[in-house]
């Protein structure tokens, strides 16, 4: 039998080949949107701590870290020595395992609203099931989200406002029934006004709200004061489910779950990225009654070949083993650092949004607050932004409304250097009218 190494080609390729080949096999020539951008991707190869490195050797400072899963950094040998002596004791697929429960512990100590969990293999799934059992448990249909959160790709949730003040959700994409995204409500993050409005006319019929507490998919926008303490207390006024998406924020600010740190306790919780350690996980979990509705101790289905695979199980354990111990205020120092040093270009119109270890730089004449002014960004200059980096070295999130990640690996050194480059980037690489005016300067002397 061939080794998977001898059906490779071994003749260096480019971003460009290797795009041209992707092109012939996938939609738009990738695997998932948002790594496409033109007029193609890079390829990378391998990474190492905060670095990344791609197909022709060129040597990056990540701030994407795989959109935030690698918060430990990239190939950390403590985490690699620990996976593999984990792995020498499990093995089996789709059977039950040790792990799996050293893992949930690890979590439910952490979290204390997990009194149940079940793990699934995306934060996709994560959610696609939470509603599932908020709906069963509560015996309604409707669903509230916010305007532009996201919750993965499923059909309850790729859905955005419609028209008028009051939204049932209108389809985000083609192949999703009306009569699926009818069941949708869409409020305003951050506007208390717009989920007490559509709690007045279906409050009845609404079996859960679901929200990231920190949007991260609209780029970084933190919650307003008192805005997710009005959701706690709205849904437990007419009977609904609160459910906190914490795919990105789970174990990201402090080893648990945002929601401990603002004191607010959900029905319901879903995570990933971090608890797999950059293996494919999901996790929904919360009040027992609420759980146990779910197969084989109640009747709402949910399965999966892949749910609390050996692997990432193993990732899961050692990941979180590593963070358990370390300083989180060192990665919110770093990120500190970026805010403070690029604000000073807001009269360029460049905004930065940071919570804690995370951060979105904006091109926006004001600062972005909610789903509205987030859309007044220009994306056409934060693309400029971004490849003047990825020239200098830099490589951030591909796209205006992606949340940048500060990780463990990260060094003040390298920060320091990349906001060298960014200053750099953003007075001279953008200002191309300054750039011409100072050459034709100095060729003139």
């Amino acid at each position: 039998m061939k080794s998977i190494n001898s059906l490779r080609k071994y003749t260096p390729m480019s971003s460009e080949e290797l795009f041209k080949r992707a092109s012939k096999l996938f939609p738009g020539g990738v695997n998932s949107p948002v790594r496409f951008y033109p007029p193609y991707p890079t390829y990378f190869s391998r990474a190492s701590g905060s670095r990344i490195f791609d197909v022709d050797g060129k040597e990056y400072l990540d701030f994407c870290m795989g959109f935030g899963v690698n918060f430990a950094g990239y190939s950390n040998t403590t985490i690699a020595e620990e996976i593999m002596y984990l792995l020498d004791n499990t093995i089996p697929e789709g059977v039950p395992t040790e792990n799996e429960i050293i893992l949930g512990e690890i979590i439910q100590k952490s979290v204390p609203s997990m009194e149940r969990m079940r793990f699934t293999s995306s934060g996709t799934e994560a959610t696609m099931h939470a509603i599932r059992v908020a709906r069963a448990f509560t015996g309604r249909k409707l669903i509230l989200k916010m305007n532009a959160g996201f919750h993965g790709s499923h059909d309850y949730v790729l859905v955005n406002a419609g028209s008028g003040a009051l939204n049932f959700g209108t389809p985000s994409s083609p192949g999703i029934p009306e009569e699926i995204s009818g069941t949708v409500l869409v409020g305003d993050f951050n506007n208390q006004d717009s989920i007490r409005d559509l709690f007045k006319k279906h409050g009845k019929q609404i079996a859960a709200v679901i929200t990231e507490p920190v949007l991260g998919n609209l780029g970084v926008i933190g919650p307003e004061r008192g805005f997710l303490e009005f959701l706690r207390e709205i849904t437990d006024e007419y009977g609904a489910l609160l459910i906190f998406d914490e795919v990105i924020t789970g174990f990201r600010f402090h080893f648990g779950a945002y929601q401990d740190m603002i004191h607010i306790r959900p029905d319901l919780t879903t995570m990933g990225k971090i608890i797999g350690g950059g293996m494919p996980v999901g996790l929904f979990g919360g009040r027992g009654e609420i759980i146990d509705k779910i197969s084989p101790s109640g009747d709402v289905y949910q399965s999966g070949t892949f749910s609390a695979n050996p692997f990432t199980v193993a990732s899961g354990i050692a990941t979180l083993n590593f963070l358990k111990d370390r300083d989180y205020e060192y990665t919110i120092g770093l990120a500190s650092w970026v805010e403070d040093k690029l604000k000073s270009f807001s009269d360029m119109g460049v905004q930065v949004n940071r919570m804690y270890n995370m951060f979105t730089i904006f091109f926006n004449d004001g600062p972005v607050i909610d789903y509205k002014s987030a859309l007044r960004s220009d994306r056409n200059k934060f693309m400029k932004f971004f490849n003047h980096s990825r020239d200098h070295g830099i490589y951030f999130s591909p796209g205006q409304f992606e949340a940048s990640f500060i990780g463990m690996a990260h060094t003040p050194e390298e920060v320091e250097m990349a906001l060298f480059k960014m200053v750099y980037t953003l007075e001279f690489d953008m200002n191309e009218n300054r750039n011409k005016g100072e050459q034709a300067s100095v060729n003139s002397n």
